[in-house]
């Protein structure tokens, strides 16, 4: 309880930006059978924690799931950590389409100034490529949207464009993390 208590105080030190957020989460196998190190915690674990200071430090924050698909993940900012590990876990929808959370807002018309894309980094299907999607989406809404990509895992694999700097990769599971692209975001 302390620690979960600790926790939930530790989003209290995540500044707000007033973005608009669209958080995917990858529900694929591999992230409910990828441990982070040594830390006893899944990649699906840790992604959804990471969400949830997210979702309790931002106003417009819209969480989905995918694989090989786009789902709504019926996630809100007043659940607990294990409401949300409910939530997420189990879900597996296929095999990995990082793209999706890009063409999934341009197909459906909203405004996002930040996407948040939680990955162990197996991505395998779809087309385009992420940076590409985001670039496709850009270019279709006018948005300078930023990309974020938070690999739970280290795989040398990257699918921000390093070139481009509104993208950003992240690589494990850190405190700093929700604050770094709060800077991101911010910036």
């Amino acid at each position: 309880d302390a620690l979960d208590q600790a926790f939930y105080l530790s989003f209290a030190n995540v500044v707000p930006t007033n973005k608009r957020y669209l958080l995917a989460l990858d529900v694929s196998g591999s992230m409910s059978s990828a441990f982070i190190g040594q830390t006893g915690l899944t990649a699906a674990m840790a992604s959804g924690a990471m969400a949830m200071v997210t979702m309790r430090s931002e106003q417009a924050v819209l969480p989905m799931g995918f694989s090989s698909q786009f789902k709504d993940l019926p996630l809100t900012p007043n659940m607990s950590l294990s409401e949300v590990m409910q939530k997420i876990s189990g879900l597996n929808f296929g095999s990995t389409d990082c793209s999706l959370p890009m063409t999934y807002a341009q197909a459906n018309k909203l405004d996002i100034d930040m996407f948040v894309v939680y990955t162990d980094s197996e991505t395998y299907a779809g087309k385009p490529h992420p940076s590409q999607a985001l670039e496709q989406y850009r270019r279709a809404t006018g948005i300078a949207a930023k990309l974020v990509v938070v690999g739970m895992t280290s795989n040398k694999f990257t699918i921000a464009d390093p070139r481009d700097p509104l993208m950003l990769d992240c690589v494990g599971f850190d405190s700093a993390t929700p604050q770094a692209i709060s800077a991101f975001a911010a910036q």
